[in-house]
């Protein structure tokens, strides 16, 4: 009996070993993901610097061309005039009005090659500069793409290592019971967290109020305001606290709702779902369905990376089997602002994000209060 609890004990060292190894797996992936994202961004921004750069200098080289060609029409008047003729009026007593119109109509010209000439000589010396920004670009771009290829060969090789520890760690949960017992500890640390998280946040109320007032002033100030990279990406700015929004609110992400509120879970029939499970592919981008404080942004065993926000009155909202989290605990976030990525966390085989909401602590249907 007693080899048998030691080997019990082994068998659950080993299994807490491998998970603490697939949450810093994880997690290294998410950085990685969120660096490839960044220089993904880097990368379009350079080329569509190339495009612009591309653009001005074509711009720049049809209108020398066409300078040149007015330049040469001018020259070619001047010329057929002859080169004497300005002379020749000069000695022309017999129409004096007429000598002077001709000496002001060859000082036009002369002072209209020269404009051209200027013209010419500015254009092409912006075109040579536009020549030197665009060959930076290029190499700007080169290396952002060759930084681009080695993340995404580092990345190949965290996803490797988690799928050797995914193998692993399912190979030790042969039985139901296993497979329920690990369930039920991941649902009670999620809700110890939640409980934690509450009773920390006490007073988060007055907080949310302040940063309304200060966000509205914002809005209403002649000072320029910085807009967030996440703006304008068609979520409503909700007015009121979060109880009045109920049935209102935007979902995360778009996606089919594979698992809903209170049904069971795949991988136990005693448990049951205390959110939603939407389908959506890696890398989606997930948004804050209304503003609120990031509380907890870290990986937890069973939800992945886990990204929660308060938003007072003892509201929070959870997403988790994150790919990637762009929120920081500590940090303010507004309605639609992108806070992490849809992944495969958690030691899920497939991509998709749990969306939960707590009321108190107790979890209510996101279907009540998203909306239809």
């Amino acid at each position: 009996m007693e080899a048998a609890d030691q080997n019990m004990q082994r068998i659950q060292l080993q299994k807490n070993t491998l998970n603490t190894q697939l949450g810093e797996v994880e997690k290294l992936y998410g950085r990685t993901a969120a660096l490839l994202r960044t220089l993904q961004g880097q990368v379009e921004q350079k080329r569509q610097n190339l495009i612009r750069i591309r653009q001005e200098k074509q711009s720049l080289q049809d209108e020398v061309a066409k300078q040149n060609k007015e330049l040469a029409g001018q020259i070619k008047a001047a010329y057929a005039m002859g080169q004497k003729e300005q002379l020749k009026l000069l000695l022309n007593q017999q129409d004096p009005a007429l000598s002077s119109r001709m000496v002001v109509y060859y000082d036009y010209l002369n002072k209209a090659r020269l404009t051209k000439l200027a013209g010419i000589s500015e254009s092409m010396q912006r075109l040579d500069r536009l020549g030197k920004q665009q060959q930076q670009e290029t190499e700007l771009l080169e290396k952002s793409l060759e930084q681009k290829k080695s993340e995404q060969i580092a990345a190949d090789g965290v996803r490797k290592r988690r799928a050797e520890l995914l193998k692993q760690l399912k190979s030790g949960f042969s039985s139901n019971e296993q497979q329920l017992i690990h369930l039920r500890d991941s649902e009670n640390k999620l809700r110890n967290l939640v409980s934690s998280l509450q009773r920390s946040n006490n007073d988060l109320n007055l907080e949310v109020e302040r940063s309304k007032m200060l966000s509205k002033a914002a809005e209403v100030s002649p000072e320029p305001v910085k807009n967030s990279p996440d703006s304008g990406n068609g979520f409503p700015k909700l007015e009121g606290d979060f109880p009045s929004l109920k049935g209102r609110l935007p979902w995360p992400v778009k996606g089919r709702l594979t698992n809903k509120f209170g049904s069971v879970r795949a991988e136990s029939t005693e448990n049951i779902w205390d959110g939603v499970l939407i389908d959506a592919s890696e890398g989606t981008e997930i948004h804050a369905i209304t503003s609120g404080k990031v509380v907890f942004s870290d990986w937890l065993r069973g939800y992945g990376l886990l990204i929660i926000i308060d938003h007072g009155q003892g509201y929070m909202t959870l997403y988790a089997f994150n790919q990637s989290l762009y929120r920081q605990a500590g940090e303010w976030v507004d309605a639609g602002e992108v806070v992490a990525s849809v992944g495969q966390s958690g030691g899920r085989s497939r991509s998709g994000l749990y969306f939960g909401i707590r009321n108190k602590g107790k979890p209510v249907d996101p279907l009540e209060w998203c909306r239809k």
